[in-house]
């Protein structure tokens, strides 16, 4: 992913009116991020518990997708993440849905993350998380997460 800046991040979201923009809070680290090795930028709202927000390409260019996470657990033991495809324990991954642009309430599309958003660092672990969990080669697993995140932000923005 070529290199942001904040207006670039901002100007990037397709599902954002200017209100909403005007609370979004970017990561602390933000400043830190070495773009050489981002496939997609996502991160937690680290003022509102229930945002998070996801930045993929999409036709060549940054689309960002404003993400809510779903209040309430699930009763499941582990759960897969269906960006990163890394098992989890059931409280640490969450569903999280992005309302289309200029849709009608209640038109969105979700799939369930890892809570934290922490899909581009999970890939990058040789290690497996969970006793019964295949990994591929990392480098297979970086180009999946970049694919199913271009594909969600796809999803949101084409319907």
């Amino acid at each position: 992913m070529r290199p942001l800046t904040e207006s670039d991040v901002l100007a990037s979201f397709v599902n954002a009116g200017p209100e909403e923009l005007q609370l979004v809070a970017l990561p602390h680290d933000f400043p830190l991020v070495d773009w050489d090795h981002v496939d997609f930028f996502a991160w937690r709202d680290p003022r509102a518990r229930g945002r998070g927000y996801l930045i993929a390409e999409h036709d060549g260019d940054p689309t960002g997708v404003v993400l809510r996470a779903a209040e309430g657990s699930s009763r499941a033991r582990s759960a897969m993440c269906n960006i990163c495809h890394t098992m989890q324990p059931a409280d640490q991954v969450s569903l999280f849905t992005a309302r289309k642009p200029g849709g009608a309430y209640g038109n969105s599309v979700g799939t369930y993350i890892c809570a934290d958003l922490s899909c581009h660092e999970n890939v990058r672990l040789a290690a497996p998380l969970a006793p019964s969990e295949v990994r591929a080669s990392v480098d297979r697993r970086i180009d999946g997460a970049r694919q199913r995140s271009e594909a969600f932000v796809a999803r949101v923005v084409e319907g």
